[in-house]
């Protein structure tokens, strides 16, 4: 039986009296394009205009309780929010509103789980996840450790928390090592590749911004398209004649976004090591993105 999409209401904060380059409405409606990516049903909005976020529950109390207010007329499922939360936000905003909040590294996170088709790509997604999850696992089990141990906590070998946190570090540890293995294959196929002379030209840019299509109709692939942030996650390449009869490699790669989460930074430099061996990087843009030029910006930093 096919569940129906999780009601969804975003949440965000915008810096108060200091114009952003990013209006805070522009970042919303990004996220809710994530969300609709990730399957749900986008039903309400929220963004709160204060100096800095509440380091214990990221929203001011009144929009707290306005938000509680609503959960009966908007009957939401999940709450994300625009920005990385911390563990002690996500734990403390989840015990006031009584549903699932999730931020946006979580749901970017999500998206490429759902995204990865090659095994190489899901090893990566797999590492960023437990590396997002591990600090969020100390946050859950903190207000055991502060009982400090008396009735109830003794007992033979070592806590749940501790066993949690040596299981994730140890899975954590194996998929580096395989990513490694990955990353000394791709050395090797670099190597190659620079021995036979051919050029390489590495597509790259925002996410949706029209790369895979340029592949495409460049080369004649048949790389997957759609109309969604981050339809393609692991990297293509195709061998494309130009006019003059020489023949150079076409690498199309993951799209990058703003607020990418570290985690996937990290875990994709496997992947991300591709461009470091291109002759030429092609900065693909979409000039009909409100936001063009900030997209820019947002891949040049992360290329920086």
């Amino acid at each position: 039986t096919q569940t129906s999409p999780e009601r969804a209401f975003l949440v965000a904060v915008a810096a108060k009296g200091r114009a952003d380059r990013w209006p805070a409405e522009n970042s919303m409606e990004e996220l809710a394009q994530l969300a609709k990516t990730a399957g749900a049903n986008v039903i309400g909005r929220l963004i709160q205009r204060l100096p800095i976020p509440s380091k214990t529950h990221y929203l001011g109390k009144g929009k707290l309780d306005e938000l509680l207010s609503l959960k009966g007329s908007a009957n939401y499922d999940v709450i994300i929010f625009d920005d990385e939360l911390s563990p002690l936000q996500q734990r403390n905003l989840e015990e006031a509103l009584q549903v699932k909040v999730i931020d946006r590294a979580a749901l970017i996170l999500d998206i490429f789980a759902k995204r990865a088709r090659t095994h190489e790509g899901q090893l990566q997604v797999e590492l960023a996840q437990h590396q997002y999850l591990f600090p969020r696992l100390a946050g859950q089990w903190s207000h055991l450790e502060r009982l400090g141990g008396g009735i109830g906590t003794r007992g033979p070998g070592e806590s749940q928390l501790e066993t949690d946190r040596r299981l994730i570090r140890q899975k954590i540890h194996r998929l580096q090592a395989q990513i490694e293995e990955i990353r000394k294959h791709r050395r090797l196929y670099r190597q190659q590749r620079r021995e036979s002379g051919i050029p390489i030209v590495a597509l790259v840019g925002y996410t949706n911004g029209g790369k895979s299509t340029l592949l495409n109709a460049l080369s004649q692939a048949d790389v997957f398209v759609e109309d969604k942030l981050f339809a393609t996650l692991d990297p293509t390449t195709r061998r494309l004649t130009l006019p003059d009869k020489n023949v150079v490699l076409l690498t199309d790669t993951v799209g990058f976004i703003r607020k990418l989460p570290p985690t996937i930074v990290t875990a994709f430099r496997a992947t991300l090591e591709e461009l470091d061996e291109a002759n030429i990087l092609l900065h693909v843009v979409d000039l009909t993105s409100h936001n063009a030029p900030e997209q820019c910006q947002t891949v040049e930093n992360i290329l920086a």
